[in-house]
């Protein structure tokens, strides 16, 4: 990957508009979790160190592209940002046709980008507006890089320089270690309910992987294609065959799909439900499988441990009750001890890498959901290419 970085620029002087990816959960006009925010920090404090006049922008929520209102607006975001920097931060809301000034070194948020008209299309008379704000368009949010809206793709066309930010050149260098060049044994872990919804991934994944492990509601349906009974469990039937297809082309290149040998099973989905461990083969009519077993998680453990690098998307059993979360818990423990390079990715995952207290273990964390999802399957992305086009220039 060929792209500028706006570490390497002098940006003195220059008017500098960084997309951020700042869509965090607000309650009552305070941010919940501002765990995208600390992450978006190296950058904008880079810029204004140098001396920039430096402009970040985001979408927030859902809003009607021309209807701003107050549930959408960046003023938490704002607010948290200016008690980190102890000082205040400016919020402007009408900016698109420029009419303000910045100092150098210092930061003005731009108010919630999805308000304005054109930005999810990527109207070119919006993405030109936008570029004409700046000297450099820094792209720091991988996650929507795999959108090509006004503030993430066409800006970046129009602008005099566009560059990547800290955050998504660090993002793009642990994707391409982790799947361009990986150290091998190469695994992944794709977990979820249902494998139409990563049926891409699974496919790309199986041809770059020596052991692809599968779990959830997806392994359930791998079970069934095997010869087991599933019972009441969340099992894709009319996937079955394309299971069956999946275990075979890796099998024939000396690559595996590890199927559960033992299961924890319930009768019904519920925080106070029992945990029954059964050999896979015995699983009822009236059973529903939560969980691998102990002897399936040791399986997995020792895969991950002698593994060259680890890609982890999705829990393999229902964490959130305890009594059903041992798998995916065996699993986060061997990530944080392995010697491979470990790479996480998707809201389930980080909720589990939080409650399993391994935040700090795992070599690289994507806060980016769709986006990690489409680079796993190997999808151009948009802003990436943005970034990459510019850099030839």
């Amino acid at each position: 990957m060929a792209f500028i970085k706006m570490t390497d620029l002098d940006l003195k002087g220059k008017r500098v508009l960084i997309r951020s990816d700042l869509n965090v959960p607000v309650k009552d006009g305070k941010v919940t979790s501002d765990a995208r925010i600390t992450a978006s920090m190296a950058t904008i404090k880079f810029a204004m160190d140098a001396g920039a006049k430096v402009m970040v922008t985001s979408h927030l929520g859902r809003p009607t592209e021309g209807e701003w209102s107050e549930a959408v607006s960046l003023k938490p975001v704002a607010d948290n940002i200016a008690a980190r920097l102890g000082s205040d931060v400016r919020l402007i809301k009408d900016w698109v046709d420029g009419g303000f000034d910045v100092a150098d070194g210092e930061l003005v948020v731009l108010e919630n980008c999805r308000v304005n008209k054109g930005e999810k299309k990527n109207v070119e008379e919006t993405a030109k507006k936008y570029a004409a704000l700046c000297d450099v368009f820094v792209m720091d949010a991988f996650g929507t890089a795999h959108r090509a809206e006004a503030s993430t793709y066409g800006v970046g066309m129009f602008a005099p320089v566009a560059a990547a930010g800290m955050l998504l050149t660090e993002e793009l260098l642990a994707l391409d270690k982790a799947l361009a060049n990986p150290a091998r044994p190469m695994v992944a872990i794709v977990g979820g309910s249902k494998v139409s919804t990563k049926l891409t991934v699974l496919e790309a994944l199986s041809e770059k992987c020596e052991q692809l492990v599968v779990g959830g509601g997806i392994a359930n349906t791998f079970l069934k294609a095997t010869g087991h009974n599933v019972g009441k469990s969340l099992c894709e039937d009319d996937l079955v065959d394309t299971a069956n297809a999946l275990i075979t082309k890796m099998t024939a290149r000396g690559a595996i799909i590890p199927i559960a040998v033992d299961v924890v099973c319930g009768k019904k989905f519920d925080p106070a439900e029992p945990a029954v461990l059964k050999d896979a083969k015995d699983v009822a009519d009236d059973d529903m499988i939560f969980d691998i077993g102990p002897k399936s998680a040791q399986e997995l453990v020792d895969i991950i441990m002698n593994a060259g690098t680890v890609v982890w998307n999705g829990p393999v059993g229902v964490f959130e009750f305890d009594q059903f979360g041992e798998g995916t818990k065996a699993i986060s423990m061997a990530m944080a001890e392995t010697k491979a390079f470990t790479l996480a990715g998707g809201g389930d995952t980080i909720a589990a890498i939080q409650k399993y207290d391994i935040y700090d273990k795992i070599s690289y964390i994507s806060t980016a959901g769709g986006a990690f999802l489409e680079y796993l399957e190997g999808k151009t992305l948009p802003a990436v290419a943005m970034l990459e086009e510019r850099a030839k220039a």
